[in-house]
């Protein structure tokens, strides 16, 4: 299921819809349980004030953003120039003044693996700084 669907009625089997979900978790987090603890420790520590859900449903409706503009665009700063200055559909999930952020957790992610060596709360927020500066 993709983020942002809401079903009330479904026609789907339970078979179905747990395929689903299965698929939607090994492409949100491939390294697993893990790799989600890693990626919200660190989501907490960029936005202390915030709580896992608050952090991971920006995160993971950027990531999947990303990914969709990575399939047409194929170049890591043209897709966060993208991201920074085009995205006005998701607003109300992320917030004007996180979204570089929350951009430089994707690249981060999609730069992992099966190490799930992330940057440091402080090398994203700078590499956040950077991608500010994309913003027209």
């Amino acid at each position: 299921m993709a983020l942002g669907e809401w079903r009330i009625f479904t026609w789907k089997s339970k078979k179905q819809q747990e395929q689903e979900q299965e698929q939607y978790d090994e492409w949100a987090f491939p390294y697993g349980k893990a790799q989600q603890d890693a990626l919200q420790k660190l989501l907490l520590e960029v936005f202390p004030k915030e709580s896992v859900a608050t952090t991971l449903i920006p995160f993971l409706t950027c990531k999947e953003l990303y990914d969709d503009a990575f399939k047409t665009i194929r170049q890591e700063e043209l897709v966060a120039a993208h991201m920074i200055n085009k995205i006005k559909k998701y607003k109300m999930i992320v917030k004007k003044r996180d979204m570089p952020a929350y951009v430089a957790f994707v690249i981060a992610d999609r730069h992992i693996d099966e190490s799930l060596n992330y940057p440091t709360a402080d090398e994203i927020r700078a590499h956040a700084r950077e991608l500010e500066k994309l913003r027209e």
